[in-house]
Order: structure tokens, then C-alpha cells, then sequence
């Protein structure tokens, strides 16, 4: 079978409490939302496929029954600092990060997978992205990326860590692959980098060197009004 763990126990549960609970508590600024209808676009996404072919697109369905707006300047986007950004965004109340979106709030932690000529999850094992890059959760993200990134305005902001093996800036890497590329120029007016490092842990990467230079000049080699801050208080 696949490395990776299987689908997470309960899956269907708790993808649909999380709807009812985005849409009642968390954000109910969204709507009403059909969350039995969202599971069933979610689960058609990639069920009774082979689970190495399933594309972005596969989600489209799912990401418009889902979807709302972004308020300006609220985005935040990250890379190897998950659990700082979900305290420092306060669930959508400070930022509003892709995993405070519908869409991402109702995919967090979770793992799943089909598998070929079968309606049911597959709970024993499913793939890695080394194992193949085209499979339910890796695309599910890709697609999640592409529409938080296009629906972006205003200020946007990118929380990145100066302690992270390989530098604040990765390549290949969601941000760098999927998100920059799917910026809306003309609805950004600057862009905020804010370089942190763990507590007592190394200073990698800083603004202005390394990763984090690479990332400044392909933003201003783009047009935008780009600042960087590091350890900002």
C-alpha cells in the first residue's frame, strides 16, 4: 500500500460539523452554506479514483460552494510556521489566513484519499507527495492556494520563519508556486514580509539575504511595493 497515513477517522463528520461551525460561529458573516452538498463535492472530488490522478481541478465544484470574500488587507500568508499563524490571525478576527477560509477551515489537519473503482475512503494508507504529487490532499491544497491567493486584496501580508532548515523562503514551495503566481496585481497596493525566528532557536534567514532576498526581488521584479521586517515586536 501508500506511506502515508490513511484517511482520518470520522472524516465525513467532521468535515461537516466544521462547515456548520465556520458558517454559525466561526464566520457566520459568509452565509448560509449547503455543508451536505459541500461534502458530497468534496468527496466526488476524488472518490472511485485512482488516487495518484487526482488534479486541482477536481475541487473546483467544492471551492465554489464554499467560497466568499476575503476582506482587504486580511490575508496572511505563510510557510513553515502553521501554528503561529492560526493563534497570531485569531481565527479570521486579526488576519485571515487560508486555513480561516471555508475552504481551508474545512481541510486543516485532515488527510484522505479514494482509491480506484471504489466508492469508499480509503482508511489503510494513502499517498505521499513523493509517492506522487497529483493526490486528493496535495491538490486540494494547490486549488485552495490558487483561489485564496486570486481573491487576496489590499495589504497582503506573509508571515515567514527565519529559523526553518532551508531557508524563510522555499522553493518549490506553496507560496512561491501557486499563490505569488495568482496575485492580483491590480488589487494589491503593497506587500508585508514579516521574517520571524522560533523562540531560542537559530537565525537562518533574514531580510534582505538569503531566501528572503530572493523573495524581495522577484516581488519588486513584479511590481509590488514589497517591505520586509525581521522579528518585528
Amino acid at each position: 500500500k501508500w506511506k502515508g497515513e490513511g484517511t482520518t477517522q470520522n472524516l465525513e463528520s467532521i468535515v461537516i460539523g466544521r462547515c456548520y461551525d465556520y458558517i454559525r460561529i466561526v464566520n457566520p458573516a459568509v452565509g448560509e452554506k449547503n455543508c451536505s452538498q459541500i461534502w458530497e463535492a468534496f468527496k466526488n472530488a476524488f472518490i472511485n479514483k485512482d488516487p495518484c490522478s487526482i488534479l486541482p481541478k477536481d475541487y473546483e465544484l467544492f471551492i465554489n460552494l464554499t467560497l466568499h470574500t476575503i476582506p482587504p488587507n486580511k490575508s496572511l500568508f505563510w510557510e513553515n510556521n502553521q501554528l503561529l499563524v492560526n493563534s497570531f490571525a485569531d481565527r479570521g478576527r486579526r488576519y485571515m489566513s487560508l486555513g480561516d477560509t471555508l475552504f481551508g477551515f474545512f481541510g486543516d489537519f485532515l488527510n484522505w484519499c479514494g482509491q480506484a473503482d471504489s466508492p469508499g475512503l480509503d482508511y489503510e494508507s494513502c499517498p505521499t507527495t513523493m509517492e506522487c504529487e497529483n493526490n486528493a490532499v496535495e491538490s486540494f491544497w494547490r486549488m485552495a492556494s490558487i483561489t485564496y491567493a486570486q481573491h487576496s486584496s489590499g495589504v497582503i501580508h506573509v508571515l515567514l520563519n527565519g529559523s526553518a532548515d532551508g531557508g524563510a523562503y522555499p522553493q518549490p514551495g506553496f507560496f512561491a508556486d501557486y499563490e505569488i503566481p495568482n496575485l492580483q496585481r491590480g488589487k494589491i497596493s503593497k506587500i508585508v514580509i514579516w521574517v520571524v525566528d522560533d523562540i531560542e532557536g537559530p537565525d537562518i534567514d533574514s531580510c534582505g539575504i538569503h531566501s528572503v532576498k530572493t523573495l524581495e526581488t522577484r516581488l519588486k521584479t513584479l511590481g509590488y511595493d514589497t517591505t520586509c521586517t525581521d522579528n518585528n515586536k
